[in-house]
């Protein structure tokens, strides 16, 4: 059994939690800053004693040398915490985002090509089955030439929510809408459309959350390189709870959509070569997750130890991590300077946002 631990017990912990559990691998510990958090969830997937809990995660990696560590933070403190875990000769599984810098992203990429170790980033939509089936048909070509792209995300987060978690919502520790709530489906984005982006033109704005630092909303103009277009809406103003998150892609010779709670269910399937009946596809390539994290994490986690057993990259390794957050980080700079942004960037940090709205 390959022996795993988990870094931060919040939220998310529970899908990492039972995704390592379906996929046999020996927990050896838990780490959060809170001991209750760590009782909580060892209470609640009935956790043997042997699983240790820690408030110090160095202290943790250094006494029990996992092989892969998940790391579920806050996303402000992901970069610092896998550069440690990296150090020490683990692999990490880093929730989304991978960091909020370009630099910090850089890093991590650099660091663990330096260790020889991987790195996976935990977008676990791409593992969807709606997704898979309509990256299958993009990889045949089945779409021809691709026209654009759309990626709606229309979810509700109320004050409760925020006040949950200090951190939520902040430039140091978070972003707004965008990077928390929306950069799953602006990855799937960005990938489906062929991840090469040249030119973004953004804007965003907190409407509703005035009790948080960052965006509630944003939208975008995406140019892609190989002469398609992208547009982005993303928020958590919808009244009274979140509406859909929904990914259409139109090309010369097919239209998709994924829609459902995180785009879990395709909604439309047209294809000139009518090489399946797309109420067959609509039927069997469709998942009703009981929350919009799906089922995509056991599938991750699998795909994640057959790496490392298999020494290859991971199928979301962590330069798909950095394309996501480079567009997201685009946009706010878009939006803050009210100038379209040119692509590849270099150097860029949701802190340079602090500020934006006061």
């Amino acid at each position: 059994m390959m022996k795993y631990v988990l870094i931060g017990c919040g939220r998310i912990s529970p899908n990492h939690i039972q995704a390592a559990i379906n996929n046999g691998l020996e927990i050896a510990a838990i780490c959060d800053v809170s001991e209750d958090n760590m009782k909580d969830k060892k209470a609640k997937f009935e956790l043997s004693d042997s699983v240790k809990m820690y408030t110090d995660h160095i202290e943790m990696l250094d006494k029990e040398k996992p092989v892969l560590a998940a790391i579920a933070t806050e996303s402000g403190k992901h970069a610092a915490i896998a550069l440690d875990c990296i150090e020490r000769g683990c692999n990490v599984i880093i929730e989304k985002p991978i960091a909020l810098s370009l630099e910090d992203a850089d890093r991590i990429i650099d660091a663990a090509v330096a260790k020889d170790v991987l790195v996976c980033v935990n977008h676990q939509n791409r593992f969807n089955k709606s997704i898979a089936k309509i990256r299958e048909a993009l990889e045949k070509n089945r779409f021809g030439k691709m026209f654009y792209g759309t990626a709606h995300i229309r979810w509700c987060r109320d004050h409760e929510y925020y006040d949950r978690a200090a951190w939520r919502g902040t430039w140091e520790q978070d972003g707004g809408a965008l990077m928390n709530q929306c950069i799953h489906n602006i990855d799937l984005l960005r990938w489906m459309m062929g991840d090469e982006v040249t030119e973004v033109v953004g804007m965003t704005d907190r409407l509703r959350h005035d009790y948080i630092e960052a965006e509630d909303l944003g939208i975008a103009l995406v140019r892609f390189a190989n002469g398609s277009y992208g547009i982005i809406e993303g928020t958590t103003d919808v009244y009274p709870k979140n509406l859909e998150e929904t990914l259409y892609l139109f090309g010369e010779k097919g239209t998709v959509k994924a829609g459902g709670t995180s785009v879990n269910k395709i909604e439309e399937w047209r294809f000139s070569d009518m090489l399946d009946d797309p109420e067959d596809v609509m039927a069997e390539f469709g998942e009703n997750p009981p929350n919009v994290y799906g089922y995509g994490h056991t599938p991750l986690y699998a795909d994640m130890i057959d790496a490392i057993k298999n020494k290859r990259k991971p199928y979301v390794d962590g330069e798909a991590g950095r394309r996501a957050l480079e567009l997201v980080l685009a946009i706010y700079r878009s939006a803050a300077t009210g100038q379209s942004v040119k692509l590849p960037l270099d150097k860029c940090s949701t802190m340079e946002f602090k500020g934006r709205f006061s």
